[in-house]
């Protein structure tokens, strides 16, 4: 299969997830989890195989992506680490949802096309083997080794005022800011 083939495939199978967490019906936890180990190995492959051999037909838009990812993951993680019940759950969904249709957006509509153009089948098939072996091997390892640590954001601090918040919003041993009694 085409390495862009294969990367299409997997961005109509995440799309199908978020419809579904979306929906909020079934086992939110099972496909927020497959969701999860996906989109890591997903990002893993691209990172490591397709963005390098790439990377000279349109180093721009692959320096986007990476940073894209990063901030995917961010969002990724974000979710993670909310319960499905939470009232952030939905919002949450829809902010990684709508990070990664944008990016695949820029990818299928932008750099796959001048991949095509740039490299023949055979260079395509090649690499789209090679990707699919990476991405099968990524997913046993599970978005738990894939995704790096740490993640923490001016979003989840209290939304107070600095003056409130201790020595210029300085974080508490439990990591969320303090508040300073009035």
């Amino acid at each position: 299969m085409k390495a862009t083939a294969l990367l299409k495939k997997q961005h109509r199978k995440v799309e199908g997830m978020f419809a579904t967490l979306e929906k909020g019906k079934g086992d939110v936890v099972a496909v927020l989890g497959q969701l999860a180990n996906d989109l890591a190995a997903h990002m893993a492959i691209e990172q490591a195989i397709f963005y390098p051999a790439v990377r000279e037909i349109d180093s721009e838009m692959v320096g986007e992506s990476y940073q894209e990812h990063a901030v995917a993951e961010l969002a990724l993680k974000r979710l993670l680490e909310t319960t499905a019940d939470d009232s952030t759950f939905a919002p949450k969904v829809t902010t990684l949802k709508e990070l990664i249709l944008h990016h695949v957006e820029e990818e299928e509509d932008e750099l796959f096309p001048a991949v095509e153009d740039a490299m023949d089948d055979e260079q395509l098939d090649t690499l789209g083997a090679q990707m699919e072996r990476a991405f099968e091997a990524a997913s046993q390892q599970g978005y738990e080794s894939l995704l790096p640590e740490g993640f923490e954001t001016s979003a989840d601090r209290d939304q107070t005022p600095m003056s409130t918040q201790p020595e210029g919003g300085k974080r508490a041993k439990n990591g969320r800011a303090g508040r300073v009694a009035p």
